[in-house]
């Protein structure tokens, strides 16, 4: 166990103005607060928090953070309180040691809600001052390296954490050393015999072709010392885990892989890293493909290197990272790199935020905590951009893009804009139109092709990679159809308001809030419109002294009588709740004509569909029934389906056709028909459909016996009169016995 003379020393070797008084005092407190506590390894559980803090010391962190470190468990597990320590410490590191223990309590491995619910806390907590995740890291480390001594469920529960949540973060945070750390300790704990396998393997290798990492330091430094370049040449073998990924990314054997050693080349400036790129792409031929300039354009995280794979001596493929000492460290420590002390002094991590492409994509994160969407979808965000390899795109004046690899330009729109993302209607890709779902590919120069008023398809949503454009278009979606369930809410209450010949208007709605149990006037015309309220109720609550409404149940098969007397299509009897009118239709004594709400068919601002078994086309006498959460669905008045709904007549819809002359569109119909079996005779069927502007949208087929066949036909009609024809020419062929119309 680390002393307290050893503490100081460590913080005194980077800060020679180090709080010596402070870290001794901390010391102590936290060795009295935890006492007798163990581990379960046996330790003294003090050494924990002291191992963390000297993990820290590493990244020459400030005081405060160590402290932190030192602390971060005894408001958890001892009788300290934040009071105590505010007193004795200060607000800083009260706040420090506040955002550690709310973390502590989170379970980041439980059902999905809750784990979403945690991740969401846990990013809240580290998003107002990295120094928290630092520690959290270092703690999380210490942890995963003394793991072997837990319980076999605790171990696989933290493990699994570990590699989901831990170790992407640090990567996140630029910190690869850590994240790779991790990544191994967790994949040993998770798949404990494919890293005994892979390691074995490794083992193998290196016994036989280990001194090949000699052999190409030396030549390699060798060959750059004569070009007068001073670098610093390091070579290893990769870790397990990483080894196991790409085996199982790619789907080969350990015998297929070749690039199993790599080799870091340390240079004093960028010129050098480019002259390095040069000398070993001429001593060596490269692999094509296996290059990347992340100097020119550094990953989201700050990481910057040059990557190069060669054929090098034996014929094996090398690896080789070429990058400058700054930019090795920050590799290493990530957004820690920041904070270390020179010269006596620390740059401020709080300032450094402000300008860390790493500490962006955090805020950035925690910015979609306030656009609505639930823990799970949240979880299922960020965890797809923890995980995702990126590639780097170009708006047309040059702004660079990282977007997860498998981006869309859809998925670019939204990265620029959320309102670029949902007008989107096209792309041009390096100057020519390409399709929205193409996956773009880096370098790539993306223009936006916008239409105002637009609306994002809900299908968008399983196409696109970021989380961020999946959130705004579920987002969109749902407004629009909150909006077309208040539009046809509205024209239901407005209709409602006019049988009762009482004036409706917001200001009379709002006032009848609180009776129906709403917080707004669109929640309550949502409600209608979802079917979830009636609108008879909504009619009482703003007209408490209005005497009941007398519906009558409609009668499909009395309306579809046709007496003589009855007003309407087709003489047609009306009953209270459901009438259908032509447009412009009524007498002067006859108010009620508008009444019924016109209907146009699919793809309208109403949330309307047709009855699945045979739909309905202009020409048929038709009412809507409400169904509570999908909107309205058209039915002809003779479908048998309708005595379904005899006692519910609340349901019924006046509904009438409003078709636009200006804007075709055909509806849906069902024909069955029974047929001749020989051959050509369904080339006749489909043929006389097509003739006469038909269009099949299924066919099923079913044989009753050696003779004939049953063909059920859904198409799709301009209106009545159309079907009537296609039915009338069908009638008509010798390979036909029977056809008729089906009305579900």
């Amino acid at each position: 166990m680390m002393r307290q003379y050893e503490l100081v020393d460590r913080v005194r070797s980077y800060n020679p103005n180090t709080d010596e008084d402070l870290l001794n005092r901390a010391y102590v407190y936290a060795m009295r607060a935890h006492g007798t506590q163990k581990r379960a390894s046996g330790d003294p559980f003090f050494a924990h928090p002291l191992e963390v803090a000297a993990l820290l010391t590493d990244l020459k962190l400030d005081d405060a953070t160590i402290v932190a470190a030192v602390l971060h468990d005894t408001v958890e597990d001892t009788e300290a309180t934040l009071e105590e320590i505010e007193s004795m410490f200060g607000p800083d590191i009260r706040r420090l040691v506040d955002g550690l223990t709310k973390i502590k309590k989170l379970d980041l491995v439980s059902k999905k809600a809750a784990q979403g619910e945690n991740f969401r806390k846990l990013l809240l907590a580290i998003v107002d001052d990295v120094r928290v995740l630092l520690v959290k890291l270092a703690d999380r480390l210490h942890n995963m390296r003394t793991l072997h001594f837990m319980a076999p469920e605790k171990r696989l529960r933290i493990a699994e954490e570990t590699a989901e949540i831990y170790a992407p973060l640090a990567g996140r945070m630029g910190m690869q050393e850590l994240r790779e750390e991790l990544e191994e300790l967790a994949f040993r704990h998770i798949k404990p015999e494919a890293h005994a396998t892979v390691t074995k393997r490794l083992e193998e290798v290196t016994e036989r072709e280990g001194s090949v990492i000699g052999e190409i330091e030396k030549d390699l430094k060798d060959k750059l010392a004569a070009s007068g370049i001073e670098a610093d040449v390091s070579g290893r073998r990769k870790r397990p885990y990483s080894i196991w990924k790409k085996m199982e990314r790619k789907s080969i054997s350990f015998e297929q892989l070749s690039d199993i050693f790599g080799f870091r080349v340390i240079v004093a400036t960028p010129e050098d890293c480019y002259r390095v790129l040069g000398i070993v792409h001429m001593t060596w031929p490269m692999v094509p493909g296996r290059y990347k300039d992340y100097i020119s354009t550094p990953k989201q995280n700050d990481y910057r290197s040059i990557h190069t794979t060669v054929v090098g001596p034996g014929h094996s493929r090398v690896e080789l990272q070429i990058r400058t000492d700054t930019m090795d460290r920050i590799a290493e420590f990530g957004i820690a790199a920041h904070a270390h002390y020179k010269d006596g002094r620390t740059t401020e991590l709080a300032n450094y935020a402000d300008e860390s492409r790493a500490y962006q994509w955090l805020r950035r994160t925690v910015d979609l905590l306030a656009e609505g969407d639930s823990p799970e979808e949240f979880l299922e965000h960020t965890k797809l951009e923890l995980f995702h390899d990126q590639v780097f795109c170009f708006t047309p004046k040059g702004r660079l893009i990282a977007l997860p690899r498998g981006a869309t330009p859809i998925d670019f729109a939204y990265a620029i804009h959320t309102n670029v993302g949902n007008s989107a209607v096209g792309a041009k890709i390096n100057g020519r139109i390409a399709p929205l779902l193409t996956e773009l590919a880096n370098g790539d120069e993306v223009e936006i092709t916008r239409a105002e008023g637009q609306t994002p398809p809900a299908a968008w949503e399983s196409l696109v990679v970021t989380g961020k454009a999946r959130a705004a278009i579920r987002r969109a979606t749902r407004s629009a159809v909150r909006r077309q369930y208040s539009g046809l809410g509205r024209q239901i209450l407005e209709r409602a308001f006019g049988r009762a010949d009482r004036p409706f208007s917001d200001e009379k709605l709002k006032a009848a809030l609180k009776r129906l149990a709403r917080n707004a006037v669109d929640d309550v015309l949502a409600a209608v419109g979802r079917g979830e309220m009636y609108s008879g109720d909504v009619v009482k609550a703003v007209y408490p002294d209005l005497e009941p409404e007398k519906r009558a149940t409609p009668d499909p098969k009395a309306a579809g009588a046709g007496t003589g007397n009855g007003k309407g299509w087709f003489e047609l009897r009306q009953g209270e709740n459901l009438k259908f009118k032509l447009p412009g239709e009524g007498t002067g004594d006859d108010v009620s004509g508008d009444n019924a709400i016109p209907i146009r068919g699919l793809g309208g601002d109403l949330p309307v569909r047709f009855a699945p078994n045979g739909g309905a086309v202009p020409g048929d006498r038709i009412v809507g029934i409400l169904t509570p959460g999908e909107g309205v669905t058209i039915y002809p008045i003779q479908s048998p389906a309708l005595a379904a709904f005899d006692n519910e007549p609340e349901r019924w819809l006046d509904v009438r056709w409003d078709l636009d002359d200006k804007a075709m569109q055909r509806f849906p119909a069902r024909i069955a028909l029974n047929s001749i079996n020989e051959p050509g005779s369904l080339a006749q069927i489909t043929t006389t459909i097509a003739e006469h502007d038909g269009n099949i949208d299924a066919v099923a087929m079913h044989r009753p016996n050696p003779d004939f066949t049953n063909v059920t036909i859904d198409l799709t009609v301009w209106d009545l009169k159309h079907l009537s024809a296609i039915i009338s020419e069908l009638r008509e062929k010798r390979v036909i016995s029977r056809v008729e119309r089906v009305v579900g």
